[in-house]
């Protein structure tokens, strides 16, 4: 019986957090006093799963498929550049089978935020939601994230594609 192809990609964003930016994570924009800068709305979630997918399917990165240069895209929802991403591996022939982004920030606590979250990435990524986990960490004071100067995010994805004549 034929196996299903399986790829894995990983990828890291940071951004720094400003004042006068809402801030923006998994596509949801939460409540605080800063936000993320950057050339889209700096959606660290979104922009590290964007580079995690185009990795698995070894399609280049963000800055091939969308450069920082390109000024139709300034403000651009990262969620929807999640959305072409997601489309580019489809048509690559692969399957999402599960991805994981944990966001590290000292504040604020996005417990409350990441079920919407996950929902929203899910939607553009068209899959299921129980295939998309979001998880966040403080680094208790410690770094650039600890000292509330900017935020990260890791992702990874895992994609398959299904064999011929399955």
């Amino acid at each position: 019986m034929p196996v299903a192809e399986l790829r894995v990609g990983t990828a890291f964003d940071a951004h720094r957090l400003v004042a006068g930016r809402p801030l923006v994570l998994g596509g949801i924009t939460i409540p605080f006093d800063l936000g993320l800068e950057g050339h889209s709305d700096a959606d660290i979630v979104c922009h590290s799963l964007c580079d995690a997918l185009l990795g698995a399917a070894s399609l280049d990165d963000i800055g091939t498929h969308f450069p920082s240069e390109d000024e139709s895209l300034r403000g651009i929802a990262s969620v929807e550049l999640l959305a072409r991403v997601g489309g580019l591996v489809r048509d690559a022939g692969w399957r999402l089978v599960n991805c994981d982004a944990f966001v590290i920030m000292q504040r604020p606590r996005l417990a409350p935020y990441r079920t919407q979250m996950r929902e929203r990435v899910a939607v553009a990524l068209l899959t299921d939601t129980d295939r998309v986990s979001i998880r966040a960490t403080s680094t208790d004071g410690l770094g650039f994230t600890g000292r509330g100067e900017g935020a990260a995010c890791q992702a990874v994805a895992l994609i398959e594609r299904e064999p011929v004549g399955r």
